[in-house]
């Protein structure tokens, strides 16, 4: 016998060899029905896999991301299976599970898919899915699993094997489809009741540009076909909330191919607007002792080898800059956190200068690869709100909680209301990608669950996220169609401080190494931005969008009243602009109302005469008239309710 512990702490005898589908028959059969996958020992396993020891058990239905992540990596062996049978000289990459849905990379062997193509594989899918065909596993040798894709010409199935370990390697198959995978997958096909095929695109081969080019299609399934209704409707929406579609309605950026790709450019109102941000951050910052520094945009390679960027982001930054000087080589910038250091060493510090708090609205650049590229979400050069705290070991934990309450104040003020707080730790089983002694990762971890702890967040733990140089609260956010969103970063770094060999005289009078905090609660100017436009639909805040009210004189003949109210509301701090183009006044008006412009004040002879301005509310609701005095009263009225 063997005893399964359930996450409520409860614990039962089973026979050794038991399933966690079978457990789950032996609480409910319904239970039963409902659960996709099973977390046994804190792996996701295959419900049928025998369990043969002493566990814990956790039974993923679908709200769980487990089940769903099961789900969709089933469902994209359920594509390629439809594809193979449809197109059976194909061969395939990889087709993970992500986010939302899945894909596949496809290798068609010069034959071109287009969008109509991709109903027939559908259909094939959901034929394959009501055959209930069953998910079975087989664990194989490296040389088997060699033998058995070189037979069917696998080129890219056998370079992924020859990367694994002998015992390591399985098979799963479905109907006529085997694939490589280590799983899990659902019992079979026939919890997939819908299916929709979203995309073609173009991926190279394990994403480097010199290899091939492959296929992708992307993919959604849902158990329930009310479900899959209920996404693409979000999709739709989702398109007209699509940041780009509305950062160029509201003139606020935009990219130029002869600048260069994932360069932006922002325009006067996206700048007005980005300042403001800035500024309210300032503001914040200043409330807690923050100090502004200014670094340059480049710096010597050896500074980023010396703080482990070029190890980790080498691949991934801009080519080295060769000077007239030789072997003389500087980087474009692709963190600000060595340049901080540079700053703390400027002079002996004291345990009574700290914490010292650096804060830099600092530009950074990677060489994303172009086919990653996306609006303001994915740039080349982006703009962190970045700060790095030195601070003493006993400052740690209120530090790091003062940072917190920045980063709430800032999800208040822009009605991000439902979050969770991710703590990345480190790979316990591949500590190889990081840098720093297990005692100093103990630490840092150990504050950050503390903090968090004490300020009583909504948490989830994921092993394997944390920074090279340390473990980190990310803040996850929900927008208004109920996407997540990584906004907002905290990260305890005891590794940087020892490679810049970083010093503050103690209390004992001897050395101590100080302990750095990197924060960014915005994550980066662009990516927040971006997030911020889709979350409202370009329905800014009052306090923060460029254009507060727009002044339409009905004729030609206002145009002289409405430069005049617009002087005055400006004088009045109101952001007014003016519309006097010569267009009809119903046409102004819905293209203002497009512009997402918060409010349009019409002007004509009645207000003329009155000192007054007619108000219209964006949506087309009536407020009357105001005289402007009035109306700038109600604007700084309704900034104050904002940021209250």
């Amino acid at each position: 016998m063997i005893k399964i512990t359930f996450p409520d702490g409860a614990v039962k005898e089973y026979q050794e060899g038991i399933s966690a589908y079978q457990i789950a028959e032996s609480l409910s059969p319904r239970l039963a029905d409902d659960v996709l996958s099973s977390s046994v020992n804190g792996k996701i396993y295959d419900l049928d896999r025998p369990i043969n020891a002493d566990s814990t058990l956790k039974l993923h239905k679908w709200d769980d991301p487990e089940a769903k992540e099961t789900f969709w990596h089933s469902s994209s062996h359920l594509m390629a299976e439809a594809i193979k049978a449809l197109y059976p000289n194909v061969k395939f990459g990889i087709g993970p599970a992500i986010e939302n849905g899945f894909y596949y990379d496809i290798d068609l062997e010069g034959k071109q898919l287009v969008e109509a193509d991709l109903k027939a594989i559908e259909d094939k899918m959901l034929e394959f899915a009501r055959s209930k065909e069953k998910f079975v596993r087989q664990d194989v040798s490296k040389a088997e699993a060699l033998e058995v894709f070189s037979e069917k010409g696998e080129t890219f199935k056998c370079e992924l094997i020859n990367d694994l370990q002998d015992g390591t390697i399985s098979f799963y198959t479905n109907g006529s489809f085997t694939d490589l995978c280590r799983g899990p997958h659902l019992r079979d096909t026939s919890a997939i009741k819908a299916v929709k095929l979203l995309s073609i695109a173009g991926a190279y081969w394990r994403g480097d540009e010199h290899n091939k080019q492959l296929t992708r299609i992307y993919g959604i399934t849902f158990p329930k076909k009310s479900m899959l209704d209920e996404y693409l409707q979000m999709l739709e929406e989702a398109k007209k909330r699509d940041h780009r579609k509305i950062g160029k309605e509201m003139e606020l950026f935009a990219f130029s191919q002869r600048v260069g790709m994932g360069l932006p450019l922002w325009l006067p109102k996206g700048t007005d607007l980005r300042m403001r941000l800035e500024n309210f951050l300032r503001k914040v910052q200043k409330r807690y002792g923050y100090v502004q520094v200014i670094t340059p945009h480049i710096g010597q390679k050896d500074l980023y080898v010396t703080s482990g960027h070029w190890a980790k982001y080498g691949a991934d930054s801009f080519r080295p800059i060769s000077t007239p000087q030789e072997g003389e080589e500087y980087l474009l910038k692709p963190m600000n956190c060595p340049h901080h250091c540079e700053i703390y060493r400027l002079k002996p510090r004291s345990y009574r200068d700290l914490p010292l708090r650096l804060a830099e609205f600092g530009t950074v650049y990677r060489y994303e690869q172009s086919g990653e590229l996306h609006g303001l979400t994915r740039v080349r050069s982006f703009t962190q709100d970045d700060a790095h705290l030195f601070c003493r070991q006993d400052q740690i934990k209120e530090e790091f909680c003062k940072v917190i309450d920045i980063v709430l104040y800032i999800f208040k003020t822009l009605k991000f209301e439902e979050y969770t707080a991710q703590i990345s730790l480190r790979d316990p089983d591949n500590k190889t990608k990081y840098i720093g002694s297990d005692e100093n990762w103990a630490k840092a971890e150990a504050a950050i669950v503390e903090a968090a702890k004490e300020k009583g967040l909504p948490t989830v733990v994921e092993l394997g996220e944390a920074a090279f140089y340390g473990p980190k609260l990310d803040f996850m956010v929900k927008d208004a169609l109920g996407r997540s969103w990584q906004l907002g970063t905290i990260q305890v770094d005891y590794n940087l401080p020892e490679r810049f060999d970083l010093e503050y005289i103690g209390s004992d009078d001897k050395k101590h190494r100080p302990v750095m905090i990197h924060r960014a609660p915005f994550g980066s100017m662009e990516r927040f931005v971006a997030v911020l436009l889709e979350h409202t639909a370009g329905r800014l805040p009052l306090w923060l969008i460029p254009e507060q009210c727009i002044v339409l004189p009905i004729s030609e003949k206002f145009n002289d009243y409405a430069k005049k109210v617009c002087e005055l509301l400006n004088n009045y701090e109101i952001r007014a602009f003016i519309d006097d183009r010569n267009e009809t006044i119903g046409k102004r008006i819905r293209e203002n109302e497009l512009k997402h412009t918060p409010y349009i004040l019409v002007v004509g002879e009645k207000e003329e005469s009155a000192g007054s301005v007619s108000i219209r509310k964006q949506g087309g609701e009536s407020l009357g008239s105001m005289t402007v005095e009035e109306f700038s009263q109600f604007i700084k009225q309704e900034v104050k309710k904002e940021l209250e």
